[in-house]
């Protein structure tokens, strides 16, 4: 099992001898990605007296609670954080993905409710609309219904005044035989008492023939009501009417007036369309010139890291030369008691083999980094451009990686070499000491390479000034670059705004139009449907109007008529001589 630990060191005796090196475990690993703390235990650990007081390191221990493997916790921490990084990316990520979820469905939700309460006041309109349809065909059946029955009351007055035309002109001959039967009296002719009986029940035929008005003129009447109870009826139709037709006229000005404010917006907002154009333009034309410069400070940069492999390569030749070997005091050495010296040696000894095999990790780690990095690459080479960016951002992280193991190698190899030399420093004492023979190696040409390391960092120092001024002008540059970009991307907030409000407008102007369209055809069928009614009940009221008057000549003839049958009666009195007949 694996445990994140602190080394602890307690001091001994001269020279670090006797000292005891014990760690305190901090937190266990229950999977990959998940570590959870445990109780400050403390286990010796003399693997680790290589390390610093108070080092991180990450100890692997099988289940007899046995150290099996010690490792510094650096690097395997920053993988651990970078990759926590990339997962709180990643929720986030997901967290703006589902906040941009939530406010598209609780948009399409209030749209669908908008749309469900327009469809639902339309249906109620619709309704509306039916059910005074039908009040107005049963409206029109009533008129259908009193046309009749007055066409019936007009066949009828017709007929009556027919029958009594036929009256008037019996009349009229009868008239004519008294005005003879007067001529033939005043020569001497008298009625005889037929004649006078005769003439009398004509008087009186014709007197019961008179039609009487009285009926016509309340049918006349129940009519003329009916006729105005259907108006009272059709009047609250046509306020409505107009009510609908003020309603159609200014929701048509307001259409006119949106339409005017919509061209208006259109036009500024290209407008500002053509001024993004323009900034865009000018911001390729500095990505280009910051490009340019970019790719010179990349070789520059590329030539100061080539410079400081070269200088660190240098200094690793000074040291394994031994011109930064560590001094040691062989006098301390020589009087130091023969079991101690041999303590120190043996120790020496284990720290150099710890150095070498934890050198030895770094450098297989090193080689699987490279070994990652290549098969990265040629999944680069073959990855789809969706799938491209991903994998060089993984290379990248994977080549920033390798970089700061490499340059951490540089120093514990230089370390490695200072430890080993030292170390055959102690040795060839301890063997001179315990009476054995020792070679004497022939030392090795010492070069003095500090001319080639002064040329070095004074190329190097050229360079950086060099690289550091184009830095500020790059840095100048992409300030310029950011101003420009934080107003294109205000300038393409504003237009995204303006466009969403343009195409509100749009909506609101179409849904206008579309409710002007559909009150105007209300009002035009409404129209349709009341002026047939209200023709036919005008055409129906001038027709009673008309039967009125005839009815009033009539009513007039009628009672001249009655006169006139009244003066015949009296002048046929006159006339007769004969007692019955006067009682008659």
């Amino acid at each position: 099992m694996l445990y994140l630990a602190e080394v602890q060191k307690q001091k001994g005796g001269l020279l670090g001898s006797g000292a005891k090196t014990e760690l305190k475990l901090l937190a266990c690993q229950r999977t990959d990605q998940n570590w959870s703390t445990v109780s400050e235990e403390v286990i010796s650990a003399e693997e680790a007296s290589k390390l610093n007081d108070g080092a991180l390191v990450l100890v692997e221990m099988n289940p007899n609670r046995q150290v099996q493997r010690i490792q510094e916790a650096g690097r395997p921490l920053v993988n651990i954080l970078q990759n926590f990084s990339r997962q709180v990316e990643k929720f986030k990520l997901k967290e703006d993905e589902i906040d941009q979820w939530k406010q598209s469905l609780t948009f399409q939700a209030q749209e669908l409710n908008r749309r469900e309460m327009d469809m639902e006041a339309r249906l109620e309109q619709l309704q509306q609309m039916e059910d005074d349809s039908q009040r107005l065909e049963a409206q029109q059946q009533e008129v259908e219904t009193s046309r009749a029955e007055i066409e019936k009351l007009q066949q009828e007055i017709e007929r009556n005044r027919q029958e009594l035309e036929g009256a008037w002109e019996h009349l009229r001959g009868e008239q004519r035989r008294l005005e003879e039967h007067q001529a033939n009296s005043q020569q001497g002719t008298v009625f005889d008492e037929e004649q006078s009986r005769v003439l009398s029940d004509l008087l009186d035929r014709l007197s019961s023939r008179i039609a009487p008005g009285e009926a016509v003129q309340e049918h006349l009447h129940v009519a003329f009501e009916f006729i105005e109870k259907q108006q009272a009826i059709l009047n609250p139709h046509w306020q409505q009417l107009e009510q609908q037709k003020s309603v159609a006229a200014q929701q048509q000005e307001e259409a006119d007036c949106l339409w005017q404010t919509l061209c208006d917006r259109q036009n500024a907002w290209q407008q500002t369309q053509n001024s993004l154009a323009q900034q865009t333009a000018e911001l390729k034309v500095n990505t280009a010139v910051l490009a340019g410069k970019q790719e010179y400070a990349q070789i520059l940069k590329a030539q100061l890291q080539n410079q400081e492999d070269f200088h660190q390569q240098i200094q690793v030749l000074v040291a394994s030369s031994g011109g930064v070997s560590q001094p040691i005091d062989v006098k301390a050495l020589e009087n130091m008691p023969l079991d101690e010296l041999q303590k120190l040696v043996q120790d020496l000894q284990e720290k150099f083999d710890i150095d070498s095999t934890f050198v030895h990790d770094q450098e297989q780690e090193l080689t699987h980094k490279q070994e990652t990095i290549e098969a990265l690459q040629n999944r680069a080479n073959q990855a789809s451009d969706q799938d491209v960016i991903n994998v060089e951002i993984e290379l990248a992280e994977e080549k920033d990686l390798y970089q700061m193991l490499n340059q951490t190698l540089v120093g514990q190899r230089r370390n490695l070499l200072q430890r080993q030399k030292l170390l055959k420093q102690h040795q060839n004492i301890l063997l001179r000491r315990q009476g054995h023979t020792v070679d004497n190696v022939e030392e090795e040409a010492q070069i003095d390479l500090s001319p080639i390391l002064l040329q070095s960092e004074t190329l190097r120092q050229q360079n950086s000034q060099e690289l550091q001024k184009l830095e500020r002008e790059i840095e100048q540059i992409r300030a310029g670059i950011e101003l420009t970009e934080g107003m294109i991307h205000n300038q393409n907030q504003d237009i995204e705004e303006k466009r969403q409000e343009l195409k509100t407008m749009e909506d609101n102007l179409l849904s206008l139009r579309t409710t002007t369209a559909e009150c105007w055809g209300r009002v035009n069928l409404y129209q349709e449907t009341l002026q047939p009614i209200q023709d036919c009940v005008d055409s129906m009221r001038e027709k009673l109007q008309g039967i009125a008057a005839s009815l009033t000549q009539v009513q007039e003839t009628g009672d001249e008529q009655i006169q006139m049958i009244s003066q015949l009666r009296h002048t046929l009195l006159s006339l007769i001589s004969q007692p019955e007949l006067l009682a008659s």
